[in-house]
């Protein structure tokens, strides 16, 4: 399992809850750009709709050995593909509970390629600042340990 792309920006701005591994429909081009690295998960999210989930606002520029392609779009809605079980549970925390569905990664298992996406809460200024100021304490404790070592 090899991670594609990663949404860096995820984690900063939001609380994942839970994370679940979805399947995406993609075309073949998309696969090989996909696997080629390209695409931006920035500004991406997951929303319900007629009982689905879809991606909405992932750009994927096409395979860089293809051909022209002339009616392709890099920001389409691509579909993704859970159990029921999960799609229906999903679908009612986001609708009746105020929670986010974010793409955290694109990575391979096997031949296929998988979407990992997040049940999340969206942070407020002052958590993000908290966020920042704790993890800057962890690294000062850990460098005055280190050096104590010395």
């Amino acid at each position: 399992m090899s991670t594609i792309i990663r949404n860096r920006k995820a984690y900063h701005d939001y609380e994942i809850i839970e994370k679940y591994e979805a399947g995406i429909k993609l075309l073949g081009v998309e696969v090989k750009a996909l696997k080629e690295g390209k695409g931006n998960l920035t500004g991406t999210y997951v929303k319900g709709t007629g009982g689905r989930l879809s991606l909405i606002g992932f750009n994927l520029p096409p395979y860089s050995k293809s051909g022209t392609l002339l009616d392709y779009d890099s920001t389409r809605t691509r579909l993704l593909l859970l159990t029921k079980k999960e799609l229906d549970f999903l679908l009612d925390k986001t609708e009746k509970q105020g929670f986010t569905l974010i793409p955290l990664k694109f990575y391979t298992k096997g031949s296929l390629i998988k979407l990992e996406i997040g049940l999340a809460k969206g942070k407020k200024k002052s958590d993000k600042k908290r966020a920042l100021m704790e993890a800057q304490e962890k690294r000062d404790i850990e460098r005055d340990l280190k050096n104590q070592k010395r």
